[in-house]
């Protein structure tokens, strides 16, 4: 064979995901402040997007604010009044380290829990990488 049709082969042979060129948007947070507490109308929203466990997600965001809260259906609730620039920052830091592969940085991971250890597996590019459990 020559490279050419090995290419061809190689090119054939990659998951249909890791070829599209479409751009991965993380909404940003809508909310508002009532009172003293901030409350999260699309946190559910962004968790399916980001394709991980609103749980992990909140917990994460909450430990980074240093701040309580809760889940209340798809909405969240935030113990303190906290700009949503903040809460956006946050989330972003969350992807970075639970969402984009280390290797090819495209979104397409699963988190998978292998004895003491979390890995995030890229379904594109086949790499495993060890994820710190701070969460």
């Amino acid at each position: 064979m020559d490279y050419e049709q090995l290419l061809e082969r190689a090119v054939k042979g990659l998951p249909e995901r890791s070829l599209e060129t479409s751009r991965f948007e993380i909404p940003k947070v809508r909310g508002h402040i009532q009172g003293n507490r901030t409350v999260l109308s699309n946190f559910g929203q962004i968790a399916d997007v980001l394709r991980r466990e609103p749980a992990h997600l909140l917990k994460y965001v909450l430990k980074e604010l240093a701040t309580p809260g809760e889940m209340k259906g798809a909405a969240v609730i935030i113990g303190t009044k906290v700009p949503a620039s903040r809460i956006n920052q946050k989330v972003h830091s969350y992807a970075r380290e639970f969402v984009f592969c280390p290797e090819c940085s495209k979104p397409d991971t699963k988190l998978v829990k292998e004895d003491k250890f979390v890995f995030i597996k890229c379904s594109a590019c086949g790499a495993r990488h060890p994820v710190k459990v701070r969460v």
